[in-house]
């Protein structure tokens, strides 16, 4: 028979799971079934969710890499606590994150801070981060019993602020991950410059390399490999167990995520997880998703020849992202040999990019080419997905499986 305490955990548990009920289907937060004394919940706006297109279409907008860590990672790290997910049960306060904040210093320290009852606010009222019970997230709309105005808060507002912001957040991310900890030694055949900011993990691998972290850190992760002859400037994040080819030129502000190959010539650029850019050919200014591949010679133009601000064409809106814009490339995405991409393009989720001469500026998820476009077929999508996963060792997950499924019928 089960207690009163027992049921009431358990109801909690269900309503809040309604509450947190995501935006797409699939989305999760951290998996943990014991009782939270206090835990992470981010907002979750369909406006954000929409202007960070293709990067949302496959993850909340929380698990977004910028820097070292997602912004969910981040903020576990800032406030020592987990994020929570639908099956958890609530016991105690929350932190209620706006799910595209990118902590700092200042409003890192100010968030752990707050009481209950007391949000961080910017000048439109729209909070920032609260600290609230279970039950304020029954209501539509949290009303603080005391708030904050905080200024020049750091967002992902658009899917090129997470290059335009990289340098910024890889930054934090070093402090935050190397503070109290010493680096690996760094190997003799290696020319360095700058040593004090650059750390390495046990197990990473570099030899015979030049690494220059005087105008930003360089973080080489837990069993990475930078092999010989590449030169790395700071400020550079090679995550875990990701590979930096022979003679591969990597210019700050550079994420090269978890499992990622890289080689050629990289500048401030962040890839997510497991792709590959393992040729020469140049990519600048952009954002690559998780497990995609660019071919032998791909190299995008950060830069219109008239040196005129760049238009990104995000879901039919053309938005103005500035003088420099690459490629912003969803999950599954992969190039032909000597693809040209063209400034400013964004490609979706699962497209087979292949033709002659430029792309164009918007390339749909599950496109089979771009001269004659025609759609991929899903069954062999998924089967193709699937096999550049077990490439590395892995398997297609349900929960990607569903989201692409998900995808291919709203596309």
């Amino acid at each position: 028979m089960i207690n009163s305490k027992e049921n009431t955990r358990k109801n909690n548990s269900a309503r809040i799971s309604e509450l947190l009920t995501p935006v797409l289907p699939g989305f999760c937060f951290l998996s943990t079934l014991e009782p939270f004394m206090k835990a992470i919940v981010f907002s979750e706006s369909k406006q954000i969710t929409s202007n960070l297109y293709p990067f949302t279409l496959m993850r909340p907008v929380q698990d977004i890499r910028i820097g070292i860590f997602t912004i969910r990672e981040k903020w576990e790290r800032v406030l020592g606590v987990t994020a929570f997910k639908k099956d958890g049960i609530l016991e105690g306060p929350l932190y209620y994150i706006e799910c595209n904040v990118i902590p700092d210093k200042g409003f890192a320290g100010r968030a752990k801070e707050l009481k209950k009852g007391e949000a961080l606010i910017d000048d439109d009222g729209k909070i920032l981060a609260a600290l609230i019970e279970p039950k304020h997230l029954k209501n539509k709309k949290i009303v603080p019993e005391k708030s904050f105005v905080i200024k020049n808060v750091v967002k992902v507002a658009y899917p090129w602020h997470i290059f335009e912001l990289n340098k910024t957040a890889l930054a934090f991310d070093f402090e935050l991950l190397t503070a109290g900890r010493k680096s690996a030694r760094v190997d003799k055949s290696n020319a360095i410059t700058g040593k004090e900011n650059i750390f390495i993990e046990q197990g990473a691998i570099l030899r015979s390399c030049i690494i220059n972290a005087e105008e930003g850190p360089v973080y080489i992760g837990k069993n990475a490999v930078v092999m010989e002859g590449s030169s790395l400037r700071g400020p550079v994040s090679v995550c875990e167990k990701a590979v930096i080819k022979m003679g591969a030129k990597i210019y700050g502000a550079t994420t090269i995520g978890p499992g990622c190959v890289v080689g050629g010539e990289v500048k401030n650029a962040v890839l997510f997880e497991h792709s590959n850019k393992a040729h020469d050919g140049y990519l600048g200014d952009s954002v690559i998703g998780a497990w995609c591949n660019l071919g032998a010679g791909t190299s995008n133009s950060n830069l219109k020849n008239t040196a005129a601000e760049i238009d990104v064409h995000l879901r039919g809106k053309k938005i103005r992202a500035g003088l420099k814009c690459g490629v912003l490339m969803g999950d599954f995405s992969r190039t032909a040999i000597n693809t040209s991409i063209n400034t400013g393009t964004v490609i979706g989720v699962s497209a087979n990019v292949f033709g002659m001469g430029l792309t164009p500026g918007e390339i749909p998820s599950f496109s089979w080419g771009f001269n004659k476009p025609v759609k991929y077929r899903l069954d062999k999508a998924l089967e193709d997905a699937g096999r550049w996963k077990a490439l590395k060792g892995q398997i297609m997950s349900e929960n990607e499986i569903q989201l692409l499924k998900h995808i291919y019928k709203t596309s």
